[in-house]
């Protein structure tokens, strides 16, 4: 099914809020474990949400969705150690280590318990943070989340191949960050830049796709997905005691939605959504969608579960009559 065909739209509707934001008042560079951290920090709620990027992101992944909850919450972005502008950690990279530098930055920060939201690599961070520090997260949301599927892709000659030319892909993306604007001009472009991450890439606007791609390709690429494929979590997925919101696409080229079915297993109080014809990014693929179903599930209460947000109940109902046609079709036949 294209995004055409579908009521569910793909990427943004009308002009993006975050393109009226002044970016600059919600900056800031915080000192955590003497290192610096950029962060973005935005909105005067009482309750916080925390958005936590994947491998080669930054917190301009989140450029939908933040607009969408300053009005009522706390929101907090931040490029982690070794990506966007952070630079890298004292430390090596390490799942648990990560764990810790959110908890530290949130201490740093004034915050108490936060609704943690993370995709890929953020995702399997926010899970770690869950199991770390459980008075730390209130709420968890996983989106496309790495840590299960990836612990048996663990390549050793890989790696090696790609820490001998770290410094030509350090090149490269510095050279793809520096003309952004100019590549993502046509449809077909934005399309071969983002088709591993993004279904429909072309149907993306030329300004949140030059967004991503200058955020991409920092130093610490290479010591995350090392450290991704070195820290099993699957045994204790089941300590995670908050609520969890298992977000996927249909179409993830990088994480099998079948993952999603196992997070869904193995974590009590969780449940999950599959948006269909959807990447591996579904927040910026479907930010409406995205942001609805994100906002009911905050508004929930004790013993309630999150419904499917309206723009994608009726894209699963028109897909499900598209089927049985099909189906009664071939029947006929």
């Amino acid at each position: 099914m294209s995004p055409a065909s579908s009521s569910l739209p793909y990427g943004p509707v009308g002009r993006s809020p975050w393109l009226d934001v002044d970016w600059r008042r919600h900056q800031r560079w915080v000192d955590v474990e003497g290192r610096p951290v950029n962060v973005i920090d935005a909105g005067r709620g009482e309750e916080t949400i925390v958005f936590i990027h994947g491998l080669a992101g930054s917190w301009v992944n989140w450029l939908e969705n933040i607009p969408a909850f300053i009005d009522r919450y706390r929101v907090i972005a931040m490029d982690l150690p070794g990506f966007g502008s952070s630079p890298m950690p004292g430390e090596k990279i390490s799942i648990p280590g990560y764990g810790r530098f959110v908890d530290a930055l949130l201490d740093r920060l004034g915050v108490g318990a936060a609704v943690v939201v993370g995709n890929s690599m953020g995702g399997f961070i926010g899970a770690e943070l869950a199991i770390q520090f459980p008075a730390r997260v209130e709420r968890l949301v996983l989106i496309s989340a790495a840590g299960l599927t990836i612990e048996y892709q663990r390549d050793e000659r890989i790696l090696a191949v790609m820490r001998r030319l770290e410094r030509t892909l350090a090149l490269y993306s510095g050279w793809l960050a520096t003309r952004s604007g100019p590549l993502v001009r046509r449809p077909r472009s934005r399309r071969a830049l983002m088709r591993v991450v993004a279904e429909h890439a072309e149907h993306l606007p030329a300004p949140l796709v030059a967004e991503q791609i200058k955020g991409s390709g920092k130093p610490g690429f290479i010591d995350a997905l090392d450290a991704l494929t070195d820290y099993p979590i699957r045994t204790r997925l089941p300590e995670i005691a908050c609520p969890t919101l298992i977000v996927w696409g249909e179409e993830d080229r990088l994480v099998p939605v079948r993952d999603a079915d196992e997070f869904e297993r193995l974590i009590p109080d969780s449940r999950k959504v599959v948006f269909p014809d959807t990447g591996h990014v579904a927040m910026f693929e479907r930010p409406r969608a995205f942001n609805e179903l994100l906002d009911a599930f905050l508004e929930e209460g004790p013993g309630e579960e999150v419904q499917e947000a309206p723009a994608q109940a009726t894209a699963r109902a028109e897909q499900a009559e598209m089927e049985a046609a099909a189906e009664a079709a071939d029947a006929g036949a």
